[in-house]
């Protein structure tokens, strides 16, 4: 009689899978760290002629949180490349998986390669627009509204990357459906971000109420795609 396994050993498989597979590929990962440096090629050309520093950190986090979200698009895009590629997915549909699992397993893998690329890009961020600027002493602060943030990202993302992963031009359409979705997190995040940055007095109380808003969002549309994923991925 075959021993029925858990749940966590199913996650743990999944995830092993993807972590080893773009380890040995590095095709997502590398992809999203050229994309993120040729964009911050135009942002600095864009911003040449800005001579006063502190102009920039009044929109910095506009910036960077724009650079984390298109490149997140493209990683996102390539997520099931190799599923679809391999007809690994269909077979992984067919083992008895459930599919919130799943979900759970590309999810975190998603979260893990785009924080990665987050460790590298965001000092690179610093590096090029703000290493002459005086920042305030609130700045390290940026770090929740990047964690809350790109969790969102991942979660959205992938169940939105399922949808379109047949689809004709599903790289159009994954972008048309994700901004979209993924707005008021943005919007959030981009608030925070700009709070920590500017470090203006008595704006701390918006940076918390972002980042609260932040949090429901994450919990309230992570959990919709965990719950929706099984129609999603069957359908």
């Amino acid at each position: 009689m075959a021993r029925k396994v858990s749940g966590l050993a199913q996650y743990r498989a999944l995830l092993a899978k993807d972590v080893r597979q773009e380890l040995r590929t590095r095709e997502m990962l590398v992809s999203m760290g050229v994309y993120a440096l040729l964009v911050l090629t135009v942002y600095g050309a864009a911003l040449a002629q800005v001579g006063d520093r502190l102009q920039v950190v009044s929109f910095a986090g506009g910036l960077l949180w724009a650079l984390i979200v298109f490149t997140s698009l493209l990683g996102l895009n390539r997520s099931f490349a190799h599923e679809t590629e391999s007809g690994c997915l269909e077979g992984i549909l067919l083992a008895p998986i459930d599919r919130a699992v799943i979900f759970l397993a590309k999810a975190t893998s998603n979260l893990l390669f785009l924080l990665m690329v987050e460790i590298v890009v965001v000092p690179l961020f610093f590096l090029f627009f703000l290493s002459g600027a005086q920042l305030a002493e609130t700045t390290p602060l940026i770090v929740l509204p990047l964690l809350i943030g790109t969790v969102g990202v991942a979660g959205v993302g992938t169940l939105l990357s399922t949808m379109t992963i047949d689809t004709r031009g599903k790289d159009v359409l994954l972008a048309i459906l994700f901004i979209p979705v993924v707005f008021p997190l943005l919007y959030a995040c981009v608030s925070a971000t700009s709070v920590a940055f500017m470090g203006v007095e008595g704006t701390l109380g918006t940076f918390w109420t972002s980042c609260t808003v932040a949090g429901c969002y994450d919990i309230i549309m992570v959990a919709a795609a965990w719950g929706l994923y099984e129609f999603v991925v069957s359908a």
